[in-house]
């Protein structure tokens, strides 16, 4: 497989870090089963899911472990197969079905999801047959999904990798297998592990998956393992009131303007006065729907020193000013999820 060095993603990692920084990750370990072809679960759509367990996120993503055995994860109608070590993550959320072998009933998830949701991790078992057994791990993460967007839009429908191909790989399957047995047996502070493991399971999800890439693929984590490129987004992303110009990311990232430019455009649709503008009134527009801080507050920590030059920015880009914008976020009246006004 032609791929990517692994030396040559750790700045795009740190770009990937001061991203997740802001976008409020919460998770866990919600489903262990044995499973005996044939059997097919129905997954809903993941949002579903945060009526349970994160009624303030805008998004969630769920993974699946195969621990052992084989499956498949179906969305829509592409079917991805999955052997043992396997992690498939839905970063969009899609409804899905998993399964192995035909024939067999069809559970609907949706039906038990709460019992499911409930913190009860126990072994349970699917599918009357003898067939194939499965060992199925699943886990969810919670998400601002406004801010997370970036990362995911150019990521596909499923997200496959494989743990069981290197050392590390290898410690992080004895860790989950580790951290499920200890939520089983309701050990004190199993939960919190299990939710740092999810986190932990997401980025390593997004490190392998970047591995896999072949060189010239556009999208934000393509983006961020270019080294020029990864180093003026951890700059943007880790300082992003900065008073930045186009001359002062372009020594960031080792590059002129016109490069910094040309290769910002590739990955990201956009230059990078673009991308920060954009970015600084996301920034903002969470701020607005979860503090209290005033306009003239937010404003001056996402980079504007005029309330002025910030509310035609913000209008222009949500098509209300920012104190509307607010009242209607807490309201309902504003989703969260919705694409902004000059998409």
């Amino acid at each position: 497989m032609t791929g990517r060095p692994a030396g040559k993603i750790l700045v795009g990692m740190d770009a990937l870090s001061e991203l997740l920084r802001t976008v409020r990750l919460s998770g866990a370990m919600f489903f262990n089963a044995r499973c005996s072809a044939p059997w097919c679960v129905r997954s809903p759509p993941a949002h579903r899911l945060g009526h349970y367990v994160a009624p303030n996120a805008s998004h969630v993503i769920e993974f699946h472990f195969i621990a052992q055995g084989r499956g498949y994860v179906r969305v829509g109608g592409e079917t991805t197969p999955l052997v043992a070590g396997d992690i498939a993550m839905l970063p969009h959320g899609d409804a899905h079905y998993m399964g192995n072998g035909l024939g067999g009933e069809t559970i609907d998830g949706e039906s038990s999801m709460a019992a499911l949701l409930s913190g009860d991790v126990k072994l349970s078992h699917i599918g009357s047959g003898d067939g194939e057994e499965t060992r199925l791990i699943c886990g969810y993460l919670a998400c601002e999904g406004r801010l997370i967007q970036p990362l995911i839009a150019g990521l596909p429908r499923v997200v496959r990798v494989n743990v069981r191909q290197d050392p590390y790989g290898r410690v992080l399957e004895e860790m989950i297998r580790h951290a499920v047995g200890q939520l089983a047996e309701g050990r004190p502070g199993s939960q919190t592990v299990g939710a740092r493991l999810a986190e932990v399971l997401f980025v390593e999800s997004l490190r392998r998956y970047l591995l896999q890439l072949p060189p010239g693929n556009a999208g934000w984590l393509a983006g961020a393992a270019d080294p020029a490129i990864g180093r003026a987004l951890t700059a943007l992303h880790r300082r992003p009131a900065h008073p930045w110009t186009l001359d002062a990311l372009a020594r960031e990232a080792g590059l002129s303007r016109s490069s910094l430019a040309e290769r910002f455009a590739r990955h990201f649709g956009q230059g990078p006065m673009g991308y920060l503008a954009d970015w600084r009134l996301e920034l903002a527009a969470d701020a607005l729907r979860t503090t209290s801080r005033s306009v003239l507050q937010i404003a001056a920590e996402v980079g504007y020193d005029s309330e002025a030059a910030f509310n035609r920015a913000f209008k222009r880009r949500f098509a209300l000013p920012p104190a509307r914008y607010r009242r209607s976020s807490r309201e309902g009246v504003v989703s969260v999820s919705e694409a902004p006004a000059d998409a």
